[in-house]
C-alpha cells in the first residue's frame, strides 16, 4: 500500500464534516492495508490516520524537522511498510550521536516523500495530527471495514486499550477475534466516564435506582492485583506503579487473590481535607523521597478472584467492592431519597470535594464511554478544554505566555472547535509553567502567540455560554477562568462542542446543597 493513499485518506477526512463520509474513507483505507505483513500494515495505517504512530513519540521536535527541508520527490513511491520501518529505526536510535543519526534518517525519509507526504509526515511526527476525537470515528470505521457489530468493536478496544490492535484483530479475524478480547488482570481497561447532570433531582429521576457517591478532587486510578503482582494505572492507562508504593502495599493486603479496582486517589491535609490537585498529580512522577501519602477511594470492582464483573450491574459490583475494599470504599448512599441525596452533596462540598456522581445500579461498566448511566453533579460549571494557543502577555506579563485559546473536542473527529479565550485565574506559578512548557508542544509560533498540538487539557470554570458568531462552534464561554491543568487527561477525554452547546439551554446545573451525611444502607 502506498503511503500516498494514507495521506489522501487523511485529507479526505479533514475536508468533510460528515461523520458517515469520514467513516467510509477510513474503512476503505483500512481494507486497502496490505503487503507481505498485513497485520503490521493495518496497525501502521490505523496509527497514521489517528495521528498516533504505533512507535509513539519519536522524540523529534518541530524545529529540527523544519530545518531539514530536503527537496520532495516528484511522484509517490513511499510505501506504508517503508514509512513504518523508518519510524521503527528512528524510535530505536539512541545513545551518543543519536541526534545526528536521526537527522540523517529523517532527511532520507523526507527525501523519498512528495511535498504532500512531507507535510503529513512532519505533522505526524510533531503530533499536530493527533486528534483523540477521531477515536470514535475510527472505531465505527473498523466495524464497517470488517462487517462487525460496533458494540463488539468498542468492547474489544475497551479491553485492549489499542486502536491498532483492535483494527488488526477485526480485519484479520472478524467478530470471532474481537470476541476473544477479555479482561486481563495487569492490562488496563479504559475507564467509564460520567456526563454532566442537569441537576441532582434530574439525574436521580432519569436513572431510577441509583447510588450517589462523592465526586473527589483527586486523580483516577485503576489497581490490578494478581497474587503479589500489582499494577497501578492512570486515567490515560499510563502505569505509575513505581511512583505509588503505598497503593501497591495496600493492594497486597486486600482480602482476595486477584482483583481489578477503579477509583480515585488524593493527598490529604492533616485534618483530612484534599490537598490541591497538582500536589496529588506530582506524586505520579515522583522519583525521590515521598512526603505526601496518597489515600485511595475505590468506587468500582471489575474483577474479583477469577470472576469478571464488567457486564454485571453496578449493584452486584458494589457488593464485590464492599467485600474487598472495606474502609477504602468511597462515601456514598444506595437508593437515597431526595433529602438523603442532598445531604450527601452538602457533605461532599463541605469536605472540599467537587460534588457527587449519580450512578445507575442496573447499568454494566461501559468502559471508555461517557454515557448517561453515570452523571456528575457540581455546583459550578466546569469544562475540560484543549489549549490551542497562548498569547504573549503585556504589562506585568510581558515575556510570559498568558491569554489561552480554548477548544472543545469535535465528536466527529475534526480538529478542536475554538470556543473562547481567557487569561483569568492564571497565577504567577501557572504563567511561569505555561511559558516554560508550551514551547515543547509548539507547532508554530508568531510574534503574538505560540500555537500548540492539541494535547494539553485545562479545566475551565465559567458562568455559562452564549450564542456568538465569533467562533466556529457558534458559542462562546462567559466569564471563563482557569481552574487547573489536567495532566491526567488527554484530548480524547476533553469535553465536546455538544457539551458546550448544551449549556445554552441552562442545563447541567447542580442542585443546591442541603444538610448532614446519612449512613450508607
Amino acid at each position: 500500500m502506498l503511503f500516498a493513499d494514507v495521506v489522501h485518506a487523511s485529507a479526505g477526512v479533514t475536508a468533510t464534516r460528515s461523520r458517515l463520509a469520514k467513516v467510509e474513507i477510513l474503512a476503505t483505507a483500512l481494507r486497502s492495508a496490505g503487503g507481505p505483513n498485513r497485520a503490521a500494515a493495518i496497525r501502521a495505517v490505523t496509527g497514521f490516520l489517528t495521528g498516533t504512530p504505533v512507535q509513539g513519540r519519536i522524540g523529534t521536535g518541530w524545529r529540527t524537522l523544519i530545518r531539514l527541508e530536503p527537496p520532495p520527490a516528484a511522484s509517490p513511491g513511499l510505501t506504508v511498510a517503508a514509512v513504518d520501518a523508518a519510524l521503527n529505526a528512528l524510535a530505536e536510535t539512541a545513545g551518543a550521536g543519536a541526534q545526528a543519526r536521526r537527522a540523517r534518517q529523517l532527511t532520507d525519509l523526507l527525501g523519498r516523500a512528495t511535498a504532500e507526504e512531507q507535510d503529513f509526515l512532519i505533522r505526524l511526527l510533531v503530533g499536530e495530527l493527533r486528534q483523540g476525537a477521531l477515536e470514535g470515528v475510527m472505531l465505527d470505521a473498523i466495524a464497517k471495514a470488517c462487517g462487525a457489530d460496533g458494540d463488539l468493536v468498542r468492547r474489544a478496544f475497551m479491553l485492549s486499550g489499542s486502536l491498532p490492535e483492535t483494527a488488526t484483530a477485526a480485519l484479520l479475524g472478524g467478530a470471532e477475534a474481537l470476541a476473544d478480547f477479555g479482561l486481563t488482570v495487569g492490562r488496563p481497561v479504559r475507564p467509564m466516564l460520567a456526563s454532566p447532570a442537569a441537576s441532582l433531582a434530574a439525574a436521580i429521576g432519569e436513572l431510577g435506582s441509583v447510588r450517589v457517591e462523592y465526586k473527589l478532587d483527586g486523580a483516577r486510578i485503576q489497581v490490578h492485583r494478581d497474587g503479589d503482582d500489582v499494577h497501578v494505572f492512570t486515567r490515560t492507562l499510563r502505569e505509575i506503579t513505581e511512583s505509588v508504593p503505598e497503593l501497591v502495599d495496600l493492594a497486597r493486603l486486600l482480602p482476595c487473590d486477584s482483583v481489578v479496582l477503579d477509583g480515585e486517589t488524593l493527598a490529604l491535609t492533616d485534618d483530612g481535607r484534599p490537598r490541591p490537585f497538582q500536589e496529588t498529580m506530582s506524586r505520579f512522577g515522583a522519583t525521590s523521597e515521598r512526603e505526601l501519602l496518597l489515600r485511595p477511594y475505590f468506587f468500582d470492582c471489575l474483577h474479583l478472584d477469577g470472576v469478571d464483573l464488567l457486564d454485571a450491574p453496578l449493584a452486584e459490583r458494589v457488593v464485590a467492592l464492599r467485600r474487598v475494599a472495606g474502609d477504602h470504599l468511597i462515601p456514598g448512599v444506595a437508593e437515597p431519597n431526595a433529602e438523603q441525596a442532598t445531604v450527601l452533596l452538602t457533605s461532599a462540598l463541605a469536605a472540599g470535594h467537587e460534588g457527587v456522581v449519580v450512578k445507575s445500579l442496573t447499568a454494566p461498566y461501559a468502559a471508555g464511554r461517557r454515557g448517561k448511566a453515570w452523571q456528575k453533579v457540581k455546583p459550578v460549571h466546569t469544562l475540560d478544554l484543549i489549549v490551542l494557543a497562548a498569547e504573549w502577555g503585556h504589562g506585568r506579563r510581558t515575556g510570559l505566555l498568558s491569554n489561552l485559546h480554548l477548544g472543545a473536542r469535535d465528536p466527529d473527529g475534526g480538529p478542536p472547535v475554538m470556543v473562547g479565550k481567557t487569561f483569568k485565574g492564571l497565577t504567577d506559578e501557572l504563567l511561569a509553567w505555561q511559558t516554560s512548557t508550551f514551547p515543547g508542544y509548539a507547532v508554530r509560533s508568531t510574534e503574538a502567540a505560540v500555537y500548540l498540538r492539541p494535547e494539553v487539557v485545562v479545566e475551565i470554570a465559567l458562568d455559562g455560554v452564549q450564542v456568538s458568531p465569533r467562533y466556529p462552534g457558534g458559542v462562546a464561554l462567559r466569564f471563563a477562568r482557569v481552574v487547573r491543568y489536567r495532566p491526567d487527561k488527554d484530548a480524547a477525554q476533553a469535553d465536546t462542542i455538544d457539551a458546550v452547546r448544551a449549556l445554552l439551554s441552562g442545563r447541567n446545573r447542580a442542585a443546591k446543597p442541603g444538610s448532614p451525611l446519612p449512613s450508607d444502607p
